[in-house]
């Protein structure tokens, strides 16, 4: 999965926390972020004249609040993990770290219980 085919996924998917997200779907869509944050902040402080909080970014970040969420617990079904140990995160630095390492883990290999692969195939399957 590429950038732009993840940011649309979890565009098309807004408010979906079901299923599984892919590592590259969570990661392209975090890089989106980043970027579209840095750009839009360069706008409210250098065009708009905004000294703290831009209106430009808060909207932004208002807007993808929700997708955000629905990727990030779709990457934890596809850990096999439940969506509310989202929650790990409240706990400082450990509880990041913790969920971090699950990001970067690679997904359940086949259907787990939050339902098929991402990847649609098994790993065996490919180079069978």
């Amino acid at each position: 999965m590429g950038f732009g085919e993840a940011v649309s996924a979890v565009f098309k998917k807004y408010a979906t926390f079901t299923g599984r997200a892919s590592r590259s779907e969570y990661w392209w869509w975090t890089l989106f972020v980043l970027i579209a944050s840095i750009v839009l902040t360069i706008i409210d402080t250098a065009v708009l004249g905004a000294e703290e909080y831009g209106i430009l970014s808060t909207i932004f970040g208002l807007a993808i609040l929700v997708p955000a969420i629905a990727v990030t617990v779709r990457r934890l079904h596809d850990t096999d993990r439940s969506g509310w140990w989202i929650f790990l995160g409240l706990i400082p630095i450990i509880g990041t770290l913790v969920l971090l390492f699950w990001y970067v883990s690679r997904g359940r290999e086949g259907d787990n219980r939050f339902g098929p692969d991402p990847l649609g195939a098994n790993v065996g399957e490919v180079f069978s």
